[in-house]
């Protein structure tokens, strides 16, 4: 079991209005003055939005612009080589830009077509019951800062290219999305910590870190996995097993490493059906049953 606010570093606003992006020691943008204050100046406009109101704009620097550039081109034979057939379908039909940052309004208008998914921005961390909730409704909440130019191909908590390149082009196969919004409408149904939980844990180990059997193949599907340059090509490597609701839920991992436990469907049938079933079916008694079932 994980805690999502692991992974975002905290964002704060003083009386005054002053945003403050809390980096941890190790962040390779720690000692850098100049990313700190560009990370402030994105997430402020985010954490100060509301439903209803413009996206707030950012207007990417050339600097910002080389490290999509950079990541895109290497993560591209990468995809090609190891990514599930659907991943790529939705990739191919978004037809994101590999040259700039796109705006997140502009994602949602493509999405729009594919899958009536749309984008809302995120300064950090969004509440496990507002994030999963949300996607119910066809919202996906997306931060809009990039990774520290130092280290293009990592970044050690979700940024724009984890979100978009990653979650995105998953969100252009409308059976994929399908999956997410099911996860959404479990997360609503939900009267528990322990439930939404349980949803959160199962949505990592399936939508963030999912692998797939393809024609006897193992690929992956899971956006932190077709976002990390590194990751993605030592999932194989992983003790991989078959979908098991409860074990998922139920380990104990460390998300400052690679994942050492994969869990693999056995083709997109048992992602959209399986998968979506369960939460479909999703409630606070499920935990229990599921226990029950594997003592």
């Amino acid at each position: 079991m994980f805690e999502e606010g692991q992974l975002y570093a905290p964002v704060t606003a003083d009386e005054d209005g002053t945003v403050t992006v809390h980096l941890a020691d190790d962040h390779p943008g720690a000692q850098d003055q100049d990313y700190r204050r560009r990370r402030e100046a994105i997430a402020g406009p985010a954490l100060g939005w509301q439903p209803g109101d413009p996206v707030p704009r950012v207007e990417y620097t050339d600097a910002e612009n080389e490290i999509w550039a950079t990541v895109c081109r290497e993560l591209a034979p990468k995809h090609e080589r190891l990514a599930i057939r659907g991943f790529l379908e939705g990739k191919e039909a978004l037809g994101l830009p590999t040259d700039h940052v796109l705006q997140l309004d502009e994602v949602s208008a493509g999405l729009g077509s594919l899958s009536d998914f749309r984008l809302h921005p995120a300064a950090g961390l969004v509440p496990l019951d507002v994030f999963y909730g949300s996607l119910a409704d066809g919202v996906f909440h997306s931060t809009q800062y990039l990774r520290h130019g130092s280290q293009p191909l990592y970044t050690p908590e979700p940024d724009v290219i984890h979100e978009v390149v990653g979650h995105c082009n998953l969100l252009a196969n409308p059976g994929i999305a399908e999956v997410k919004r099911r996860a959404g409408e479990a997360a609503r149904r939900c009267q528990t910590p322990e439930g939404l939980q349980y949803v959160a844990d199962v949505f990592w180990f399936t939508i963030e870190f999912g692998v797939m059997y393809e024609h006897g193949e193992l690929r992956a599907y899971g956006a932190g996995l077709l976002s990390s340059y590194g990751e993605i090509e030592e999932f194989r490597g992983a003790d991989v097993r078959p979908v098991d609701f409860h074990q998922m839920a139920t380990l104990e991992y460390d998300i400052s490493h690679y994942q050492p436990i994969l869990f693999a469907c056995d083709g997109m049938s048992e992602l959209t059906d399986r998968v979506g079933g369960f939460f479909a079916e999703f409630d606070d008694e499920t935990p229990a049953r599921l226990a029950h079932d594997a003592a």
